[in-house]
């Protein structure tokens, strides 16, 4: 929902009051189960998304998209053709009728003579149809996929619960885009990452770390609302099957950027042992985020703790970041601009010529030639 706030005539300002993630809304064949509401009464969604191991899968996917856009040519020429006819019927009824009374009922109202439903009418419904899919609400925590539990093997489905729409605080409870690029490069990359420890700052649902957690020997996924975090937990749990031949460990922990130090308080959900911390700091190698930087002052929070975290590491380690290029029309620039972008390059320019003894920082880009592993649009702005 989006309101406008009009100061004067000549000033408007739009604010917006929830955010709405569309990697859910790009497999229209996939249904999203809506499982629970979470404890802030926002609908919780249970949804599976494919591993695609094999150049075999890649064109099964392929051809589902190919077939799916025959099927709205199809569809678009049923239009037609329903057009087609009503146009002939009215031609002929024009013909049919000249000198004819119109039909009137005992009271003077016109009688309306419906025409019998063409092929081509029934054809486009059924086309329609079956593009629909239904939103279920599921009573309790039974699988309620079972018939896509049965196409896929248990090693190449990814299932993630997540909300829909949310404000812009509870974002870490969608599933973004960013994700699963840089789940694909893990997937890409897994002998580089096999064993390794693994940090990931702003986790959100954590299927990010899921992925990471199929190679690596443990992963530290992290962020900050006990909601979103049990949400994190639960689908840690959901995937475990993923994780075991490896012997990967995932573990949920808070990390509240804007805090100079680790929540150690035994009774705080989520907290670290003084076991773990010392274990991050002794073999963490890889620190990896996606999708974080959408807010100016959270993307200074994070580097400050980015640059905190890696001046305690006994050994060098590499930081992976993904992100989306969101463009937006402003008012301020009367142009569309990537500011939240603008803001993360330059402070990734400062760490980079930042002048320290202890530690030097270098950034490389990486290539987006590797292969895609699961199901989502891979766009530009990525």
């Amino acid at each position: 929902m989006v309101d406008v706030t009009e100061k004067k005539m000549d000033n408007p300002t739009f604010k917006s009051d929830t955010v709405l993630s569309d990697v859910h809304l790009y497999c229209p064949n996939k249904r999203h189960l809506m499982v629970r509401l979470n404890a802030v009464g926002q609908p919780v969604f249970l949804s599976y998304f494919k591993l695609l191991w094999n150049t075999e899968d890649l064109a099964s996917e392929k051809h589902v998209r190919e077939a799916t856009t025959v099927r709205e040519h199809q569809y678009r020429s049923g239009n037609e053709l329903c057009d087609k006819d009503r146009n002939k019927l009215k031609t002929e009824r024009e013909l049919n009728s000249e000198g004819v009374e119109a039909l009137l009922d005992d009271d003077g109202d016109l009688e309306v003579v419906r025409r019998p439903r063409s092929a081509s009418d029934l054809e486009a419904e059924d086309l329609l149809r079956d593009r629909v899919y239904p939103v279920v609400l599921m009573k309790g925590k039974e699988d309620a996929f079972e018939d896509e539990q049965q196409e896929c093997t248990c090693s190449d489905v990814v299932k993630i619960e997540h909300t829909m729409a949310t404000p812009l605080e509870d974002v870490g409870k969608q599933v973004w885009r960013a994700a699963f690029l840089l789940a694909d490069y893990i997937l890409f990359k897994r002998d580089t990452f096999r064993c390794c420890s693994v940090l990931e700052l702003g986790g959100g649902t954590g299927i990010t770390s899921i992925i990471m957690g199929t190679v690596a020997k443990r992963v530290y996924c992290t962020d900050v609302g006990e909601d979103l975090l049990a949400m994190c937990e639960q689908n840690v749990a959901l995937n475990k099957h993923l994780m075991e031949p490896g012997g990967g460990e995932v573990k949920v922990k808070e990390l509240d950027w804007l805090k100079d130090e680790f929540c150690t308080d035994p009774e705080a959900p989520y907290s670290w042992s003084e076991e773990e911390i010392a274990d991050l700091h002794n073999h963490c190698t890889v620190i990896m985020a996606a999708d974080v930087f959408y807010d100016d002052d959270l993307t200074d929070a994070l580097f400050r703790m980015l640059y905190r975290i890696t001046h305690n590491l006994r050994n060098s380690c590499t930081v992976y970041l993904a992100l989306e290029k969101r463009l937006n029309f402003t008012l301020r620039h009367m142009d569309v601009t990537c500011e939240a972008y603008s803001h993360f390059r330059n402070t990734l320019s400062d760490l980079e010529n930042l002048q320290d003894r202890k530690i030097k920082y270098t950034v490389e880009p990486v290539k987006l030639d590797f292969c895609q592993f699961l199901v989502y649009e891979r766009i530009e702005q990525l």
